[in-house]
């Protein structure tokens, strides 16, 4: 059973940095795109940053320039390095991974921006 674990959220002031983890446990062939999505109280869960083979990203608008996404060559971990976090960044955020047409989530971690 293919499992994702988040890390890292928590309490930063405004233009302060955070970096999140994405462990990914059991078996699968091979992971296609690996994401972030975050989702705000009553607001609908949105694209943050995915990476697919070869490392080609792609990122939400409202955080171009500030996040990076990465991950290991074994497509075991991913991280999400936020910089100048803006209290508009506070949400949950899930790390997501594709194989095939299947979509596997994590559970999530509480990233807080205060102003």
């Amino acid at each position: 059973q293919v499992r994702l674990a988040e890390s890292g959220g928590g309490l930063v002031q405004a233009g302060g940095s955070l970096r999140l983890s994405c462990t990914i446990s059991g078996r699968f062939v091979s992971a296609g795109a690996m994401g972030w999505y975050r989702q705000a109280p009553e607001k609908q869960r949105e694209l943050v940053a995915t990476i697919v083979g070869g490392g080609i990203t792609n990122y939400g608008d409202s955080v171009k320039g500030r996040f990076t996404i990465s991950r290991d060559k074994a497509m075991r971990t991913s991280w999400l390095n936020m910089e100048s976090l803006k209290p508009e960044d506070t949400a949950v955020y899930y790390c997501n991974m594709r194989v095939g047409t299947l979509d596997y989530w994590g559970q999530g971690t509480q990233v807080t921006v205060s102003s």
